[in-house]
């Protein structure tokens, strides 16, 4: 409800805790290594040329590349066919997130307040990604959410304590701010204020009749609009594959099948428990006379009677080989282990004497032979001989890139297929063939192609979790420029009439609002505009009504609850690019003296936004105290860059 005063007011909301907006936006930041982290400084600064330096961090082009790159692929998965275009918009709330964020660090480094290690790791054990199925921290579960998220170990960390340093030193800030009744009624009396007033609409295609543009106002509007239809950088990419089709030939031998499945029948063999009598006498004699008398029959407990109290025996039930020589030893237990039901073993030497045993039962249970577990060991090692396989095709490419091989030569090194591209956008598109869609898969490896500069030697670049690497080499390059005149020619020439009438609309709407301004009635001031306008709409609301309205809150009655009473304005109508203009016509002030439940309502809103204000003003004297400086040719060049050209 608050947010609508604060709309009507042009006042920000939300600038509290700028860096946690960035959690849901941008999810980890391209930063590069912290080589102080965990000493006691935090160090954000990344490599390339600087937009800002904030204090003693810097906020770079890549940074911001990869902040972009990042809020698109969170845009895509809500729409997939978003673009760097889409996001354009975007760019300017980002770098000051990123400022802000940087701001907070440099200003903790500076007063001492440090992040240990240790307090990073318990941040980190508590995202659930990072948890095994016995829900305790796993390192390969963590490493796979590392993948996941396409982050670095250094970038999460970083994230973290941007995070835990906005928890600790912003969040006391906003904490249980008091508002009191006093404050709140007035903002309760405007909720329930009444408003009523008249909108004339004055809609843009009213005013495209009879334009006609000559093709010299064609060529003039074309040279004054030339970054508009600017096209931007354009390659054709050539492209080389390396994954799972190059090596899907690769299969294990019978011979390291069986290899496998001998060295690991803890896993394929049967289980093998055995129930034992066992005596251990001191001497070696002793023991050979037992084992003699026990190999004659009977038990052996009568075979060492005779050897008195000193050959005591013990009974040892379902053993396995593991069990057993814990006890007496790998030798008693591989002796043991080898021999048949009713055998008496020994003497056989153990730490604690001479050990004499007899095999009273032997049990087998589970285990597969080698024709059943062969399906299941022969995928495994042919899933690992690939990866071994797919890693040394790589090596092998990127050797012969570093022996000096062109991208022809070092796909023909490893024997790979090559494709390429026609004339593409960094965003896989192509304006030559208008039908072509770059592989998805390829999508990352298409906006890394385009950073190769056109002499480079070709680059093994990553396609992302078991999809394999791409060899990609620039073969044509043509830089960002206007598409010629003679190629967008309609483009143009509507975009020319649009211009024209939406200059023609708002005269026709200025005209209006000035003699509406002047006491004119708004229908007589309409039907004196020379155009067949729409007919003038009453209108009439109460403020808690449009608060309330779980939808965008239209201008004109955006503007119906900004204006004094008898005040009329000109206001732009988003939908058909046209205009308004509102005047309003009575005020009926309300009163909530007799609705307490509003004014509590008030007070919790108000609560809740003077926090924000302090966490704004905190973030505000924070910016002042470190000192930021802002390379605006650089910021302009990168924002060209980012949201025209898609990187």
């Amino acid at each position: 409800m608050l947010s609508f005063f604060r709309r009507s007011s042009k006042s920000k909301v939300g600038t509290i805790v700028m860096a946690l907006v960035l959690l849901a936006i941008i999810i980890g930041f391209a930063i590069a290594d912290a080589q102080n982290f965990g000493s006691g400084t935090l160090s954000f600064g990344g490599n390339g040329s600087a937009l800002a330096t904030v204090g003693d961090e810097r906020v770079t082009d890549a940074d911001m590349s990869d902040a972009m790159q990042r809020r698109l692929a969170q845009v895509r998965e809500q729409n997939p066919g978003a673009d760097y275009g889409t996001i354009a918009n975007e760019f300017d709330p980002i770098l000051s997130a990123l400022i802000d964020e940087r701001a907070l660090v440099a200003f903790a480094n500076a007063n001492g307040f440090r992040l240990s290690k240790r307090l990073i790791d318990a941040e980190i054990a508590q995202l659930p990604g990072t948890r095994g199925l016995n829900g305790q921290f796993s390192d390969q579960a963590y490493q796979a959410f590392l993948q996941q998220q396409r982050m670095t170990d250094a970038q999460l960390r970083r994230l973290l304590a941007s995070s835990l340093l906005q928890r600790l030193v912003l969040a006391p800030v906003v904490a249980n701010p008091r508002v009191p009744v006093g404050l709140a009624t007035p903002y309760a009396n405007m909720m329930l204020e009444a408003r009523e007033g008249e909108a004339a609409s004055i809609p843009i295609e009213l005013f495209r009749s009879g334009l006609n543009p000559s093709d010299a106002d064609l060529q003039r509007y074309y040279a004054s609009n030339r970054g508009r239809y600017t096209v931007p950088e354009q390659r054709v990419i050539r492209i080389a594959r390396i994954g799972a089709e190059q090596v899907a030939n690769v299969q294990p031998s019978d011979q390291e099948i069986a290899a496998f499945y001998n060295a690991n029948q803890a896993i394929y063999g049967a289980k093998d428990t055995r129930s034992l009598s066992q005596v251990v006498v001191p001497d070696q004699q002793t023991a050979a006379a037992i084992a003699a008398r026990a190999r004659q029959g009977g038990t052996l407990a009568a075979a060492a009677a005779p050897a008195g109290s000193n050959a005591a025996v013990t009974r040892l039930p379902d053993q396995t080989r593991e069990a057993y020589s814990s006890v007496a030893g790998a030798r008693a237990a591989q002796a043991v282990f080898s021999a048949a039901q009713g055998a008496v073993v020994g003497p056989t030497r153990s730490d604690f004497g001479w050990v004499v045993v007899k095999v009273e039962s032997i049990k087998r249970e589970g285990g597969r032979s080698l024709a059943q577990a062969r399906g299941e060991i022969a995928e495994r090692l042919a899933r690992e001989k690939r990866g071994t396989a797919l890693e040394e095709m790589v090596d092998k490419v990127q050797t012969a890139i570093d022996d000096g091989a062109n991208f022809a030569e070092a796909a023909a090194a490893a024997r790979l297929e090559t494709t390429t591209t026609p004339l593409i956008m960094p965003n896989g598109r192509s304006r030559v063939d208008p039908a072509y869609r770059a592989p998805a898969d390829l999508a990352k490896a298409i906006t890394e192609a385009f950073k190769i500069a056109p002499n480079d030697p070709p680059e093994i670049i990553p396609l992302g979790e078991n999809q394999g690497y791409a060899l990609m080499s620039p073969a044509q390059v043509v830089p960002a420029a206007p598409a010629p005149l003679a190629s967008i020619r309609d483009q143009v020439r509507n975009d020319w009439i649009e211009s024209q009438a939406l200059i023609r609309a708002r005269a026709a709407a200025s005209a209006i609002a000035a003699k509406a301004a002047r006491g004119m009635p708004l229908a007589r001031a309409v039907r004196e505009a020379g155009v067949a306008l729409p007919a003038v709409r009453p209108m009439a609301a109460r403020r808690i009504e449009i608060a309330n309205a779980n939808a965008v809150i239209p201008p004109a009655m955006r503007m119906l609850f900004t204006l004094p009473q008898g005040k009329s304005r000109m206001v732009a109508d988003p939908r058909n690019g046209g205009f308004f203009v509102v005047k309003v016509n009575k005020i009926v002030p309300g009163n909530a003296l007799l609705q307490p439940a509003l004014i509590a309502r008030m007070q919790t809103e108000l609560q809740q936004a003077i926090g924000e204000d302090y966490a704004a003003q905190l973030i505000n004297a924070i910016r002042a105290d470190v000192k930021i400086k802002r390379n605006e040719s650089a910021i302009a060049a990168a924002k060209q860059r980012m949201t025209a050209s898609g990187f």
